[in-house]
C-alpha cells in the first residue's frame, strides 16, 4: 500500500509526529506457506474454492484438516485474519455434505460473532451451490420463539453461544435428541475469551454437554480457535478435558507490519501536561484518512469512542457515510450495517471499543490506532492485529495517555515488544461453580452410581451429590440422584455474573415521536444516561430528560451541545460481618462479608476540544441523587500495624500519612488564588479551585520551601487531576496493591478482572489505619477471598520475591507499577513494607 508507506515517510520527516514517536518497529513481510486442496475434499467445496478465487490452503488450514480427519481434537492459534475460520468450516461442511444425518454445533462468546459466522457460512454454501443441503441456523436469545421449534427439527449446523446452551438447549435436551445423537463437531471460536470465572463456568457447561451427547450415543470432535495467548494448549485441554493437537505455525502470508509508540507532546512545561490523548489520536487518524488509509481507532470506553468520533468527523469534515462508531449499546442492525460498510470499503474509518477486538469480519484495515494502552499485552496485539490485508503493509499505533502505566510504556517500549501475551487461567473445579453445574447436570440427567463429571472422579461427585441431597435439593434412590426442586437450576446460575436486563434508550424525533436509539446495562445506565447527561450515539448528541430505572427506560431529546458530560463518583468499602481474623506479620489478616458501594454524585461539563470545562461559570456541571451501585460480596483484607508503620516512617519509607501543609497554609493558599485571579491557569475555569504544588510538597524538607508561591498554581479539579498524574508519587501501599492485583490470580487460577483490589491509608476496616482489600468481583462469592486469607503468608512471600528480583529501578508494570512521568515509583517503599509483612510467625488459629 503505497499510501501508507508515503504517510510513514511523511511522519518521519515531520517533527510534530516523528519527534513524538518513541519507537518505530517494523516486522518484515512473511511469505505464505501453502498446500494443495485435499484430494478427498467434497467436489462441491472444491468448486466453491474455484468460484471464490482460491486454489490452495494455508499450511495451518491443511494441518487442521489432517488432524480432524485423523479423529483428533484440534486447537488452532494463529494471527488475526489468518483464515482460522476455514480450519473448521472446511471439515465440518465436508462432513455435513456427505452425511445428511451429521450435525455440528458452533459456539461463539457473543451474538455478534455468531451472526457474522452465519454470513460467512452462507457465502461458502452459495459458492458450493449447497445452500439447501446444509440447513444452518443461529439460535440465541434474539431468535423468535415461533422459529425455535423449526430450528430444532431442521438445523444441521447450529450457531449459538454458551449462555444459550446453558439456559435453554441443555435443560431441554430431549427436544434436541436427534441433534445430539448425531453431533459430530463442536466448534469453540475465540477460545482466549473463556478465562477466569466465565471460562470456569463454560468448562462446566461443556462437561454437561459431554454427558448429554454421551447419553445419546455421540462423541463429537472439538475444534478450538484462538488469538495468541501464552498457554493455548493448557487452556484448550482444561476447557474440553481432552488432549488436543495444537496448531500454531501460521501459514498465511503477511505484509510488512509497522508498530509505533507515540507520546503526545508536552504543552505545559511548568506542569508537564501533555496534549490530549483524544485530540492526538484523532490527529493521527485524520492524517491516515488524508492518505486514504482505512483505519480503526480503538477507545477504552463508550464515552471516549463517541467523543473521538465527533472530533474526527469535525476535523475531517466527513459525515457518517464514511466514519462510524461501534460499541456496546448500538442496535444489532446498526452493527451489521457498519461491519458491511467496513468490508466493502465504503466506510473509511471506525471508532470502536474492544467490541471490535474479537474476530467479527470487518476485512483488513490499513491501520489500527490505539488511544491508550488496552490493559494487557494480549489485547494490544489483538487490536493492533486488526490492521493488515493479505500481503499489504499494515500499521499499528499505540498513543500513550497521561496514565503512569502508559507513560512507562512510552519510555520503555521494549517492555511491550518483548513480552509474551498473558496466560488465560480457569478453574472448573472451584467448589461453588462446580456445585452449581452439578445441580444443572442432575436436572438434565439423573446421576448414576459411580459416574464421573468430566475429570471430577466418581467418589468426589458422590460426596458433592450427597451434600446436595442432605440440603433437600436432590433425592437419592438406589445409588442414583434425582433433581427434586420445581425450578430449573440453570436459571439461577449466570455464566458471566451480570444482569441480562437492559435499559432502553429512547429519543424524540423531529415529528415528536419516540425512536429507539440503543440499550445499556442497568448499572452502566447510571454512568451514561443519568438525568442531565449528554448521551452521544454515533456522533449525535442527546440531552437526557429522565432515567426511569423502574421501567428501565431513558428518555432523551436531540440537542446541539458544545460540551459532553463526565460523571463523578464516590466509592466506599464497608464491613457487613467479619468471619475470621488472625495475627500476621506486620499487622493482621481478616476475612468477611463486605459491601462495595459506588455512588454517582454529580457530573462535569467538558468542552469538545478536551481543553477543560465547558462553562467556566458553572464548572461543576451539576449534582445528582441516584441509587448507589452495590456489590455484596466477600473479601480478604490485611491491616498494617502501628509498630510496622513506625519502623517504616523512621526509615523515611512511609508516605501514606496525610499531607501536613503547615500552619500558614490558609494564608498561602489565599495568596496563590488572588495572584491567579481566582481562575484555573490551564482552562480559565472559576471556582471551585485547588491550589496545586508543581513539585510535590513531601519532596521538600520544609513547609516554607514547598509552599513558595512559585511552586503553587491554581487549577480546577479536572486540570488538577491531570497535573497530579504527571507528578504522581506512588506509595508503598499503592505499590503493594498493584503487585497483588497481578499475583493473586495466579494462585486462584482466575482472571484479574474477577478480583477487586482497594487500598486505603485510613480505613474503617482497620479503625482508621491502612489496609489493602481484595474481594470477589462477582455478586455471588466464589471462595477466592477466603482462599487468599488462607494463603496470606505465601502470597506476601511471593510478592516480596517478585519485587526484589525485578530488574527495574523504581517500579514497572511487572512489579509495583510505575510512578508519574515526573514523579517517582514505590519500589523501595513497597519492598520495605513487604519485608514487614513477609516475616515468619508462629501459626495462630483463626478466630471467628
Amino acid at each position: 500500500m503505497a499510501n501508507l508507506e508515503a504517510l510513514l515517510a511523511h511522519w518521519r520527516a515531520e517533527p510534530g509526529v516523528g519527534g513524538n514517536v518513541t519507537r518505530w518497529h517494523r516486522d518484515p513481510a512473511r511469505p505464505g506457506r501453502y498446500e494443495p486442496l485435499p484430494n478427498e475434499l467434497h467436489p462441491a467445496l472444491a468448486a466453491a474454492f474455484a468460484r471464490l478465487g482460491y486454489g490452495q490452503l494455508y499450511s495451518h488450514q491443511a494441518a487442521a484438516w489432517r488432524g480432524l480427519r485423523a479423529g483428533e481434537d484440534v486447537a488452532v492459534v494463529t494471527g488475526t485474519a489468518s483464515g482460522k475460520t476455514l480450519c473448521y468450516n472446511l471439515p465440518v461442511l465436508d462432513t455435513l455434505l456427505r452425511d445428511d444425518s451429521a450435525r455440528a454445533l458452533y459456539l461463539f462468546p457473543t451474538k455478534a460473532l455468531a451472526h457474522d459466522q452465519r454470513d460467512e457460512l452462507d457465502t461458502w454454501l452459495q459458492a458450493a451451490s449447497a445452500t439447501g443441503s446444509v440447513p444452518a441456523a443461529a439460535y440465541d436469545g434474539d431468535t423468535p420463539t415461533h422459529h425455535r421449534a423449526n430450528i430444532r427439527r431442521k438445523a444441521h449446523l447450529l450457531i449459538s453461544n454458551p449462555d444459550m446452551l446453558h439456559y435453554s438447549i441443555l435443560p431441554s435436551h430431549t427436544q434436541w435428541a436427534e441433534f445430539f445423537g448425531n453431533l459430530r463437531y463442536i466448534v469453540i471460536d475465540e477460545m482466549h475469551y473463556y478465562r477466569g470465572v466465565f471460562g470456569s463456568h463454560v468448562a462446566n457447561v461443556l462437561r454437561r454437554l459431554a454427558r448429554v451427547t454421551r447419553f445419546y450415543g455421540a462423541r463429537p470432535q472439538f475444534v478450538l480457535a484462538s488469538a495468541t495467548i501464552a498457554n493455548p494448549r493448557e487452556l484448550a485441554e482444561r476447557l474440553i478435558e481432552r488432549e488436543v493437537t495444537l496448531i500454531e505455525e501460521d501459514g498465511a502470508p503477511r505484509g510488512p507490519r509497522n508498530f509505533l509508540v507515540y507520546n503526545p507532546p508536552v504543552v505545559d512545561e511548568q506542569l508537564g501536561l501533555r496534549a490530549s490523548l483524544y485530540q492526538e489520536s484523532v490527529r493521527l487518524v485524520s492524517d491516515l484518512l488524508a492518505y486514504d488509509v482505512q483505519t480503526i481507532l480503538f477507545g477504552r470506553t463508550r464515552r471516549m469512542v463517541e467523543v473521538m468520533l465527533k472530533n474526527l468527523r469535525d476535523r475531517t469534515a466527513a459525515g457518517e457515510a464514511s466514519i462510524r462508531g461501534y460499541r456496546g449499546g448500538y442496535l444489532a442492525a446498526e452493527r451489521r450495517e457498519i461491519e458491511s460498510g467496513l468490508r466493502s470499503g465504503e466506510l473509511r474509518a471506525v471508532v470502536a471499543t474492544n467490541a471490535l477486538e474479537l474476530g467479527v469480519d470487518i476485512g483488513g484495515m490499513g491501520a489500527a490506532v490505539l488511544a491508550g494502552y488496552p490493559g494487557s499485552v494480549a489485547a494490544t496485539w489483538q487490536q493492533a492485529g486488526r490492521s493488515g490485508r493479505g500481503e499489504q503493509p499494515a500499521l499499528g499505533v499505540l498513543v500513550a495517555s497521561a496514565n503512569p502505566l502508559d507513560q512507562y510504556l512510552a519510555r520503555h517500549p521494549e517492555y511491550l515488544l518483548g513480552r509474551t501475551p498473558e496466560r488465560a487461567l480457569i478453574n472448573p473445579d472451584n467448589l461453588l461453580i462446580l456445585l452449581s453445574h452439578l445441580r444443572c447436570a442432575t436436572f438434565e440427567l439423573h446421576f448414576q452410581p459411580g459416574e464421573d463429571f468430566g475429570t471430577v472422579p466418581a467418589a468426589e461427585v458422590e460426596e458433592f451429590l450427597r451434600l446436595l441431597a442432605e440440603g433437600g435439593e436432590l433425592r437419592a434412590s438406589g445409588g442414583k440422584y434425582y433433581w427434586m426442586q420445581e425450578q430449573q437450576p440453570s436459571r439461577g446460575v449466570s455464566l458471566r455474573g451480570a444482569s441480562t436486563d437492559s435499559v432502553v434508550i429512547q429519543a424524540r424525533d423531529d415529528k415528536d415521536a419516540w425512536q429507539l436509539v440503543g440499550e445499556v446495562e442497568p448499572n452502566a445506565a447510571l454512568w451514561l444516561v443519568h438525568p442531565d447527561a449528554i448521551y452521544i450515539h454515533d456522533g449525535r448528541t442527546y440531552f437526557v430528560d429522565k432515567l426511569d430505572l423502574d421501567e428501565k427506560v431513558a428518555y432523551l431529546r436531540p440537542i446541539e451541545a458544545d460540551y459532553y458530560t463526565v460523571p463523578k463518583s464516590r466509592s466506599t468499602v464497608s464491613l457487613v460481618e467479619e468471619h475470621k481474623q488472625q495475627p500476621a506479620p506486620g499487622g493482621g489478616k481478616h476475612y468477611g462479608e463486605l459491601n462495595i458501594t459506588v455512588e454517582i454524585t454529580g457530573y462535569d461539563k467538558i468542552q469538545w476540544s478536551g481543553s477543560g470545562l465547558a462553562d467556566p461559570e458553572n464548572p461543576g456541571g451539576g449534582q445528582l441523587s441516584l441509587p448507589p451501585i452495590e456489590l455484596n460480596t466477600y473479601g480478604y483484607w490485611f491491616g498494617i500495624g502501628e509498630d510496622a508503620i513506625v519502623r517504616l516512617r523512621e526509615q523515611g519509607l512511609w508516605t501514606n500519612d496525610a499531607n501536613d501543609y503547615g500552619p500558614a497554609w490558609a494564608a498561602v493558599r489565599k495568596a496563590a488564588l488572588e495572584r491567579d485571579g481566582h481562575r484555573c491557569q490551564v482552562c480559565g475555569a472559576g471556582e471551585p479551585l485547588d491550589v496545586h504544588h508543581k513539585q510535590p510538597l513531601r519532596s521538600f524538607r520544609s513547609h516554607e520551601e514547598g509552599n513558595k508561591l512559585e511552586n503553587l498554581i491554581s487549577l480546577c479539579p479536572t486540570c488538577h487531576r491531570r497535573a497530579e498524574a504527571v507528578v504522581a508519587m506512588r506509595s508503598g501501599l499503592a505499590g503493594l496493591s498493584f503487585v497483588l492485583r497481578h499475583l493473586a490470580p495466579l494462585y486462584l487460577m482466575c482472571d484479574p478482572s474477577d478480583l477487586g483490589v482497594h487500598s486505603d491509608p485510613r480505613s474503617d476496616l482497620a479503625e482508621g489505619g491502612p489496609v489493602v482489600v481484595m474481594y470477589d468481583n462477582v455478586g455471588n462469592a466464589l471462595g477466592f477471598s477466603e482462599r487468599l486469607f488462607e494463603l496470606h503468608g505465601e502470597l506476601m512471600a511471593a510478592a516480596l520475591e517478585l519485587v526484589a528480583n525485578c530488574g527495574c529501578k523504581d517500579g514497572c508494570p511487572s512489579c509495583v507499577g510505575p510512578g508519574g512521568e515526573q514523579g517517582q515509583g514505590s519500589k523501595r517503599e513497597t519492598l520495605a513494607l513487604l519485608r514487614e509483612l513477609a516475616q515468619k510467625v508462629e501459626h495462630v488459629p483463626a478466630s471467628s
